[in-house]
């Protein structure tokens, strides 16, 4: 039987966090916090606007507050949570980074590729954990996955393809800011398909030119892109698709194909399959909502926790998280490399950059 002193045990070795943000995107992560309370506790939650504040239901214990300074002051909070608007993120991060504090923030790193490199630099150079909530890479079946093609099964890449056919009403970017450049930093390539983008590249690694199309469909009023495509080269001569939507109504599963030399995988929706040339076939994993419909909030949290539960874990152990803020930057250098293409008609070639890639489980050239 556990004693109330087993559990004062229990709860003083918890982590302390704060979370920066209390808006639309933070309910899966306050959900995921209640779930690993064993694990960390709240101290402070912070938002700039003090309605909003007061109105928004945080974990429990925590303290609401306007005045950033409270977390950056307090020597409890070894980690933040940054779930604030994309173009706010360097700015926050610089100042957490300095004060020492350890960093999960929200996808995508920021608005454009170069203060995404400055922000991680500034926590490479500071000495604190960096990861980004691209929860895609955690999920049981994307796991599966990822045994596979590290064992060899696939064989060598040969093709590959990436889908995210949304919808989002109007009423979705009326809200102020939403699908701006300034804020968001583009349209849905940023905002919606970056998860199955930097999943695939997670598989794939980064190519070697990009090829892209952009643009603002007839069922949007939106500065940014509702509707893009893309066309990856890679060093070995594969080529992967990417296709990427919130017009197509009322919203499919993403899906992932990889095709290999020894045979070739699907991932949809949270389930797997893969046939192999040697007869062998593998599906396994379960339907899964990806929020890929009118309510952006149609999912469920699970994913979500995996990546709170590995960031604790990269603190306390001084390693790196699974989904690193450098690992992040690929995504963010293919689509900023898909909106040079669609604008200037021309092929990016990416050849050598500071942008390290995902790694890669099934690089061009495995085997």
């Amino acid at each position: 039987m556990t004693t109330v002193a087993d559990a004062t045990d229990i709860f003083s070795d918890r982590l302390r966090l704060a979370v920066i943000g209390a808006g639309l995107g933070s309910g899966p992560h306050f959900k995921s916090l209640l779930d690993l309370n064993h694990e960390a506790e709240v101290g402070w939650v912070h938002a700039r606007d003090a309605a909003r504040l007061a109105a928004a239901r945080v974990p429990h214990g925590a303290t609401k507050t306007t005045r950033l300074e409270d977390i950056l002051e307090d020597p409890r909070v070894q980690a933040v949570l940054v779930l604030t608007p994309p173009n706010t993120h360097l700015a926050l991060v610089q100042r957490l980074a300095h004060a020492g504090k350890h960093v999960l923030v929200e996808k995508p790193l920021e608005i454009d590729l170069a203060r995404a490199q400055s922000l991680v630099q500034v926590c490479e150079k500071q000495g604190v954990k960096l990861a980004v909530m691209l929860q895609h890479r955690l999920r049981p079946a994307a796991l599966r996955l990822r045994a596979l093609l590290n064992a060899g099964d696939l064989g060598q890449l040969v093709s590959a393809s990436a889908s995210v056919r949304w919808w989002r009403p109007q009423s979705y970017y009326d809200e102020p800011g939403r699908g701006t450049l300034a804020r968001d930093g583009g349209g849905v390539l940023m905002t919606q398909a970056i998860h199955t983008l930097d999943l695939l590249l997670s598989y794939t690694g980064l190519p070697t030119r990009v090829m892209g199309l952009a643009s603002t469909s007839p069922v949007h009023s939106m500065e940014g892109e509702d509707c893009a495509c893309a066309l990856l080269h890679y060093a070995n001569g594969a080529m992967a698709t990417v296709q990427a939507t919130t017009a197509a109504y009322p919203g499919f599963p993403e899906r992932i194909e990889l095709n290999g030399t020894l045979g070739s995988a699907s991932l949809e929706a949270g389930v797997l399959q893969a046939a192999f040339m040697n007869g062998q076939t593998l599906s396994i994993g379960s339907q899964q909502d990806s929020g890929g419909g009118a309510d952006p909030m149609a999912f469920d949290h699970a994913a979500h926790r995996t990546i709170l539960q590995d960031f604790i874990g990269a603190v306390r152990q001084g390693r790196e998280p699974a989904v690193s803020g450098r690992s992040a930057l690929a995504a963010q250098q293919v689509i900023e490399a898909i909106m040079t293409s669609a604008q200037s008609g021309r092929p990016v070639d990416l050849g050598q950059t500071s942008a390290a890639p995902a790694r890669s489980a099934c690089a061009p050239g495995c085997r």
